[in-house]
């Protein structure tokens, strides 16, 4: 599969109408060729998230470039501010159980430092992965390599999940050992194995996708 991730930053004097606006013209352009269409106003306690989370998932690239000019023309207008966003082959995978869904979809877009050694971006990806068999929230997760980032900065992975709820995130995930423990070192910069650089996006909506037709 291929996927599409969008972070939208609108101007601050955006109304939810207009905001609704950009978001039905969004699903309706990615909709004929896309598999999955999410597209969904963030929600509180996102960082560097934007007010709007696209995510879009298409049999091959070929589907995407089909559609690539219009979701980009779309939102290079007015209320749109910003867009960081990636596009990437999806990665390793997993779901709790068979079927298994969750209310709410995360997303993480950060930067490795480009130097680092593949063997110690090997051992950050196994721990990331690793979080999953520690958290029953997590209902399904994906990591993956980015082919192509837009934004602030020149995105290097994509850490997804879909969550039971939002006590599910913002509670046992952000505050469980293996996470501030474990995990976050690759992340603070006051510990020698940092490598994760410049700015995360750390997004989540409602897990809302399009129904198909």
């Amino acid at each position: 599969m291929f996927e599409v991730t969008r972070l939208v930053h609108l101007s601050p004097a955006t109304d939810a109408l207009v905001r609704d606006r950009l978001m039905t013209g969004v699903r309706e352009i990615a909709a004929p060729a896309a598999r999955r269409v999410l597209v969904e106003p963030t929600l509180p306690g996102v960082r560097n998230g934007g007010d709007v989370l696209v995510h879009l998932r298409f049999d091959e690239s070929a589907d995407w470039t089909g559609t690539v000019a219009e979701v980009d023309a779309l939102l290079s207008r007015s209320p749109v501010a910003r867009v960081d966003g990636a596009e990437y082959q999806g990665g390793t995978a997993g779901v709790a159980e068979p079927d298994a869904t969750g209310s709410v979809y995360r997303v993480l877009l950060l930067r490795v430092e480009h130097d680092t050694p593949c063997a110690t971006v090997e051992r950050f990806e196994a721990d990331l992965l690793r979080m999953p068999r520690y958290l029953p929230g997590i209902r399904s997760w994906q990591l993956s390599r980015v082919t192509r980032g837009t934004g602030l900065s020149s995105w290097a992975h994509v850490w997804e999940q879909e969550f039971a709820d939002l006590d599910a995130l913002a509670g046992p995930y952000l505050m469980h050992p293996i996470h501030w423990a474990h995990v976050d070192r690759w992340f603070d910069p006051e510990c020698p194995e940092m490598i994760v650089r410049d700015r995360i996006c750390h997004s989540f909506c409602a897990n809302r996708p399009l129904a198909r037709k």
